[in-house]
């Protein structure tokens, strides 16, 4: 999509009623162009009062400020795009806290550039309800060290294939008590000494650790056998055979465990 293809969109038929905007730039393609400028996101903010959310693909924000995004937005997801450092810093004391969107949930996968930095500034803001985090390399245990003490109104938090490890877990487990899903999925790093830091997710509903084959299936049933509203575990490609599978299950059995075994997917529910 191009700028000028949104203006007339937003000239001749959006106005007041967009809610939903996805998107897709030219970060990747021959077209080096922009789609959005600050003029035209603030134009959307101005004329669309009801637009809550906003999903980019390939789309290249580096010289768009972030206070210039709509205030309404509660969602922004950003997939395979390009962000300024400076992004998602709230307002300066001597600007009105409602020139800045209130993100409740946030999903950043395979952007390059977001850092622990973006972690943090995001977090301080204490509005987030959900956390989808993929492919961000840049995000370290020091990162979910400084931002977890404002998270915890957080409700569904997943860090896929970050540079994590086992202290990310006692971060979590200590500052968002709120959580009903949790997903470390494609995070080797992970050992048994970062389950027991998860015990007092009391309200944990679904725990997903595909691909973390650092675990030993004795720790991940002993850690999930005192998560009282655990519902959900989902253990493909951890590399457990089908007898592990079988006692974790035999621990577990208000839960639905999924599986990876002997090549082939296998779910069931003790």
């Amino acid at each position: 999509m191009s700028s000028k293809v949104l203006w007339h969109l937003l000239r001749n038929h959006l106005r007041g009623n967009l809610r939903t905007l996805r998107a897709r730039g030219f970060l990747h393609s021959v077209r080096k162009q922009e789609v959005f400028s600050p003029a035209l996101m603030q134009a959307l903010g101005k004329q669309c009062p009801h637009f809550h959310r906003l999903c980019l693909i390939e789309t290249d924000l580096r010289s768009l400020p972030y206070d210039c995004m709509p205030p309404s937005l509660t969602t922004l997801e950003l997939s395979r795009c390009e962000i300024p450092p400076a992004w998602f810093q709230g307002p300066a004391s001597s600007q009105a806290p409602q020139a800045f969107p209130r993100l409740q949930h946030l999903t950043v996968q395979n952007v390059p550039a977001f850092s622990n930095q973006h972690l943090a500034n995001i977090a301080r803001q204490g509005t987030l309800r959900t956390l989808v985090l993929s492919e961000a390399y840049r995000v370290t245990d020091g990162g979910i060290q400084t931002a977890a003490p404002h998270l915890g109104g957080l409700e569904s938090l997943a860090l896929c294939r970050c540079s994590i490890g086992d202290a990310a877990a006692h971060f979590i487990g200590r500052h968002m008590k709120r959580l009903h899903l949790l997903d470390l999925g494609g995070t080797p790093s992970l050992t048994d000494a970062c389950l027991p830091c998860l015990s007092g997710l009391a309200g944990l509903e679904e725990l997903r650790l595909e691909g973390c084959a650092g675990l030993s299936p004795e720790a991940v049933a002993t850690a999930c056998r005192v998560l009282p509203r655990l519902k959900h575990l989902d253990l493909s490609q951890a590399g457990f055979d089908e007898r592990a599978v079988h006692q974790i299950r035999a621990g577990l059995p208000n839960c639905i465990v999924t599986c990876t075994a002997s090549g082939r997917a296998a779910k069931g529910k003790a």
